[in-house]
């Protein structure tokens, strides 16, 4: 029975102008947001009874709110050419709650949705009531000391999307649906809802820039209570995707539940549902907020001390001011978080790497207009938040990142560039080094200008 007959569309706008279309449904003692795999469309999913059941049950026990990431569905479309980042999606989900005056809420994560979920959760843990993860991962492609998918299979599949995408063809369908490949009305339906969701080459280019997200460094941030729920004979999204996150994310819970089939709304949904719901309606446990997943930057004026022993202090002074106040006006342009300032440098934190990167870019070409060099680094990871400052081993990283930079270089980690993957922001590599303190080597890249 459906909660609401015709849900109405709404839009909100997010800070750089982009408008996101979302619905609130049921009136529940607590807010879910559901972010389902990547595309959908707001309105065509309640032509579904599949998926409106699966819906109006979530609606049964929250106020629930769903929304079309930008690029997708009824939300501001996407060039090609600049195609959505995760960081904009994260933004799309905080402008939603932010719309519909939610404080906090339970996230729930499906698939691809859960790259979204995951980095929410880490980045703002005083939003997040919980987490649901279905059938979700944290990267696809296999790496060192990590199962996955192998890295040119996987593109190669990925960029295949758009020869089938909208076609209902039934070998796409027995990867994601198996219980319902010979039913030519679902198979329909499902094709019917992809065109509505994005075109066939929005579709392959967009799986591709999925196909190489990796939000492993998030995870041991991630203070929320979190449940992990995966289908063991799931062979679109294997159990070790789920299994790694659970392993990996702090106090999480796994349910390996039966079945094959990747999409939400197949199979058995209730046996899912009845784990969200038990899990969500009690588990509103406030999180903690001592640790986030942030980006820090350092900068630093690259030979101030010869330069303030040319100038003298009351000159030296004054320009040290100037550079000041230019930095602060960047920050606020780029929503950082200025956390101290440490003779001729800054420490600050952002919630999104692109923004920082940005930042430490429009710092450097900035204070070069008053004649002087920064240098920048930066690193995403775990960070304690004091009262006055910041701590953690993301810090001293993102410090010794920021010491070997040269003038005018914004020196990055290879967690911050496997982060802005599908930005466009382009790096050189800088290779492997050792950072005094920290175990390993470490892969370092320059942002490009």
């Amino acid at each position: 029975m459906r909660v609401v007959a015709s849900p109405r569309t709404e839009y909100a706008k997010t800070d750089d102008g982009a408008y996101i279309a979302y619905q609130v449904v049921g009136e529940g003692p607590l807010d879910l947001i559901f972010i389902p795999w990547w595309w959908n469309h707001l309105e065509s999913q309640w032509e579904d009874p599949l998926i409106s059941h699966f819906l109006d049950r979530l609606a049964s026990f929250a106020r629930l709110i769903v929304f079309d990431m930008r690029g997708i569905g009824l939300s501001d479309p996407a060039s090609l050419k600049e195609l959505p980042t995760l960081e904009r999606w994260m933004d799309d989900a905080k402008s939603v709650l932010d719309a519909v005056g939610s404080p906090q809420a339970a996230l729930l994560g499906h698939g691809d949705g859960g790259l979204v979920a995951l980095l929410f959760a880490a980045t703002y843990p005083e939003r997040t009531s919980g987490l649901v993860l279905v059938d979700a991962y944290a990267l696809l492609a296999a790496d060192d000391g990590y199962q996955g998918w192998d890295p040119g299979v996987l593109d190669t599949a990925l960029a295949g999307f758009a020869d089938f995408w909208g076609s209902g063809n039934p070998a796409w369908v027995s990867l994601v649906a198996p219980s319902q490949a010979t039913n030519v009305a679902f198979c329909d339906q499902l094709a019917r809802l992809e065109r509505r969701s994005v075109s066939p080459g929005a579709a392959a280019a967009m799986q591709l820039v999925i196909g190489h997200l990796d939000v492993r460094p998030a995870l041991a941030a991630i203070s929320a209570p979190t449940l992990v729920l995966l289908h063991v004979d799931n062979s679109y999204m294997p159990p070790f995707f789920g299994r790694y996150l659970a392993e990996h994310i702090p106090g999480a819970k796994l349910i390996e539940l039966d079945g094959g089939d990747h999409l939400y709304w197949v199979g058995r949904p209730d046996a899912t549902l009845d784990r969200i719901e038990q899990f969500v309606t009690g588990a509103q446990t406030q999180a903690r907020v001592e640790r986030v997943l942030a980006t820090v930057l350092f900068t630093d004026i690259a030979g101030s001390t010869g330069q303030a022993a040319q100038l003298g202090d009351e000159r030296w002074g004054a320009l040290l001011g100037r550079h000041h106040e230019v930095v602060r006006r960047q920050l606020d342009r780029y929503r950082g978080t200025e956390v101290k300032t440490m003779g001729d440098g800054f420490l600050a934190t952002f919630d999104g790497p692109a923004r920082a990167i940005a930042c430490a870019c429009a710092i450097r070409d900035a204070v070069a207009q008053l004649g002087l060099g920064v240098r920048a680094g930066l690193h995403t990871g775990e960070i304690e938040i004091g009262d006055s400052d910041v701590a953690g081993i993301a810090v001293h990283i993102g410090q010794r990142v920021s010491s070997l930079a040269q003038p005018g270089e914004v020196l990055v980690s290879r967690t911050v560039v496997d982060l802005v993957v599908g930005s466009g922001i382009q790096f050189s590599d800088r290779g492997e080094h050792d950072l005094r303190g920290v175990p390993g080597t470490w892969r370092l890249f320059a942002v490009d200008e």
